[in-house]
C-alpha cells in the first residue's frame, strides 16, 4: 500500500518546508524506494499563472502543462522524477471544482459544505498522485503555517486520511522555527511547543519535528521538545541553516532522518546510496577553478525567487564545469542609452529571462544589442528570445519600427504576434501554451551542437510567437532560425550560429535542469561565458 508523508509548517513562513520535502524525496528514492511529491497550497488563486512574481516567485510549469507553485521546482531537482498537474492544488481549484460539481447536479440536492464536500475533494486529489503514480512513498507538503483560517481544510482532509489508511500508513513532519537570542545566549524551544500544541488541537500528532535553526542545537532543546511535544527522542531533527541547499539531504541524512522515516512507516529497505550526490556536493564545493559573472536582466529582480529555476541552472551548470556562477542582478528598467555601458561592462554573459508586459522591455532590447555588439555569449528564454528577435530586426535587419504585438498593438511591424487563432480577448488564466512540446534542431548549429540531437522536447509557457511574416528578412540579415515545431510552423529557436553562444529559445529549459545533470543549454551558455572570463584576463 502507498505510504503518504505529510509535511506542515508553524511559527513562520519560509523554513524550508520545501526543501525538507524534497530532501527527504532523494533520500527515499536514494533507498529504492519510487516517490511522488506534491503541494497543497491554501490561496483562492485557481493557480498562481496569473499572480505577479513578486507575490508568489517564478510559476512552475510541469511537463503536461501544469502552471504551479515554485516547490515543485525543488522537488523535481532534488528527486529527479517528472511532476503533473495532480502535483500541486490550491484552494481555488478545491472550490472551482466542487461548484462545477455542484451545479452539474453530483451532489444529488445536499447541501455542500466544507466537511465533507471540499475535504472529500482534497482528499481525492491526494490519493490520486499515489494512483496515478504507483509511488511507493507521497510527500505531501501543506502549504502556510500552522493556524492560518486558510490551511484549517487541508489539515482536516490529511488528519482524516490518516484514520482511513491507518497510522502505519501515514506520518506527519512538522517544520519549526527555534530562535537564538543573542542577549540571552541561547535557543528557545517554546515556539516549537505552541505550534506543536496548535496542531495537536486540530487532531494531529506530529511524528517528526524538524528543527530550522542557524546555529547548532544543544542537546538540552532537543530533550525538551521530545518531552513537550511527545514524540520519540530521535523524531527530533536539526535543520541547519547550510551555504547550499543540495547538502540539506546530506545534512538531514547525519541525523538519520529517512532511517527514521521509514521505521516509523514500516518500510523495510535498504540504506540510502547517496555517492552520486555526495560526489556532486563535493563538486559544489570545488567549483571555483572559473569565476564567471553573469547578467540576468530582468523587470522582476527584486525578488529572485522570481527566476529562481533560471539561477539554479545557472549554477547546475558551474558545478559541472567546477565554475563559480556569480549572477549579476540588473533591473532593465534602469538600462538606458546612457546607463547600458556602466551597467553592462565586465560581464561574461548576459540572460533574458521569461515575463510578460512592456515593463522593462526597452532595458532587455539595449541589453541584447551590448551583448551582440559586444561579443558577449547571450541566452535568452522565452521573453528573452523574443527580445532578440526584435532588437535583430530594429538594428541588423533595418525594420525599425520593429516590435511585439504585447507591447504595442498599433505596431506596424509585429515580428512577435499572438499565437495563430488567439487574440486579447480570451482569459488570461491557463491559455498560453503550456507544457512540453517537441522541436526540430536544424543541422550545423549551435542547438544541435549543445544538444547532440537533432528532436527535443521542452517546457513552454507562453502566448505570442515569432510572426513568420517576418521570417525571410530576418534570415536574409542572418538570423539563423535553428529549431522549429515539427509541421514547421513554429519558430522555436533562433541564434547566431557564428558566435560561440548567441541563442534564443521560446521554451523554458531551466524546468528540466539538475543539479546532478545540467541542462545541455545551460552548459553551452556558461562554457561559453567561460572563454570570454579568459579572454578578458588573458
Amino acid at each position: 500500500m502507498t505510504k503518504y508523508i505529510f509535511v506542515t509548517g508553524g511559527v513562520v513562513s519560509g523554513l524550508g518546508k520545501g526543501i525538507t520535502a524534497a530532501s527527504l524525496g532523494r533520500l527515499l528514492k536514494a533507498r529504492g524506494l519510487k516517490v511522488a511529491a506534491q503541494k497543497l497550497d491554501p490561496y483562492i488563486n485557481v493557480d498562481p499563472g496569473t499572480m505577479s512574481p513578486y507575490q508568489h516567485g517564478e510559476v512552475y510549469v510541469t511537463e503536461d502543462g501544469a502552471e504551479t507553485d515554485l516547490d515543485l521546482g525543488h522537488y523535481e531537482r532534488f528527486i529527479d522524477e517528472d511532476l503533473n498537474k495532480y502535483s500541486n492544488l490550491t484552494t481555488g481549484k478545491v472550490y472551482w471544482n466542487v461548484l462545477n460539481k455542484e451545479r452539474r447536479g453530483e451532489y444529488l440536492g445536499s447541501t455542500v459544505q466544507v466537511i465533507p464536500h471540499i475535504t472529500n475533494e482534497i482528499k481525492e486529489f491526494v490519493y490520486s498522485v499515489g494512483r496515478k503514480t504507483g509511488a511507493d512513498v507521497v510527500i505531501t507538503e501543506i502549504g502556510g503555517t500552522i493556524g492560518d483560517i486558510e490551511s484549517q481544510p487541508f489539515i482536516e482532509a490529511v488528519r482524516q486520511i490518516s484514520l482511513e489508511i491507518g497510522r502505519e500508513n501515514s506520518l506527519f513532519i512538522h517544520v519549526t522555527l527555534v530562535p537564538y537570542l543573542h542577549g540571552s545566549e541561547e535557543h528557545k524551544s517554546k515556539p516549537t511547543q505552541h505550534s506543536v500544541k496548535e496542531l495537536q488541537g486540530m487532531g494531529i500528532n506530529p511524528n517528526i519535528i524538524v528543527l530550522r535553526c542557524d546555529q547548532p542545537l544543544e542537546e538540552s532543546i532537543f530533550q525538551k521538545i521530545a518531552l513537550f511535544c511527545n514524540v520519540k527522542p530521535d523524531c527530533v531533527i536539526e535543520n541547519i541553516t547550510l551555504p547550499d541547499l543540495y547538502e540539506a539531504p546530506l545534512m538531514l541524512e547525519r541525523s538519520r532522518f529517512s532511517e527514521v522515516v521509514c521505521r516509523e512507516l514500516g518500510l523495510s529497505v535498504p540504506q540510502p546510496d547517496l555517492a552520486e550526490w555526495t560526489e556532486m556536493v563535493e563538486r559544489i564545493k570545488a567549483a571555483g577553478a572559473h569565476r564567471v559573472e553573469i547578467g540576468l536582466v530582468g523587470k522582476y529582480v527584486g525578488l529572485h525567487d522570481a527566476y529562481l529555476s533560471v539561477a539554479e541552472a545557472l549554477r547546475h551548470a558551474g558545478f559541472h564545469l567546477g565554475a563559480h556562477i556569480d549572477i549579476r542582478w540588473i533591473d532593465s528598467e534602469e538600462i538606458t542609452p546612457d546607463t547600458a555601458e556602466s551597467m553592462l561592462s565586465g560581464l561574461d554573459g548576459i540572460l533574458v529571462p521569461g515575463g510578460f508586459g512592456s515593463r522593462g522591455i526597452e532595458g532587455m532590447i539595449l541589453a541584447a544589442r551590448y551583448a551582440r555588439e559586444n561579443g558577449l555569449p547571450y541566452f535568452g528564454i522565452c521573453l528573452g528570445m523574443q527580445i532578440a528577435v526584435i532588437e535583430y530586426a530594429r538594428n541588423a535587419a533595418g525594420i525599425a519600427g520593429a516590435n511585439s504585438g504585447e507591447f504595442d498593438e498599433q505596431c506596424a511591424d509585429k515580428v512577435i504576434d499572438f499565437m495563430p487563432g488567439q487574440s486579447d480577448d480570451i482569459d488570461k488564466g491557463g491559455t498560453l501554451r503550456l507544457g512540453a512540446c517537441p522541436c526540430v534542431i536544424a543541422s550545423g548549429t549551435t542547438m544541435e551542437r549543445c544538444y547532440g540531437r537533432r528532436e527535443i522536447r521542452e517546457r513552454h509557457r507562453h502566448r505570442y510567437e515569432f510572426n513568420n511574416v517576418y521570417r525571410k528578412v530576418l534570415t536574409d540579415a542572418g538570423l539563423t532560425l535553428s529549431g522549429m515545431s515539427p509541421d514547421g510552423r513554429l519558430v522555436e529557436t533562433v541564434e547566431l550560429s557564428g558566435r560561440p553562444f548567441f541563442v534564443g529559445v521560446q521554451f523554458h529549459p531551466e524546468f528540466k535542469s539538475r543539479p546532478n545533470r545540467p541542462h545541455p543549454l545551460f552548459l553551452g551558455f556558461i562554457e561559453a561565458a567561460i572563454g570570454t572570463s579568459e579572454e578578458r584576463q588573458a
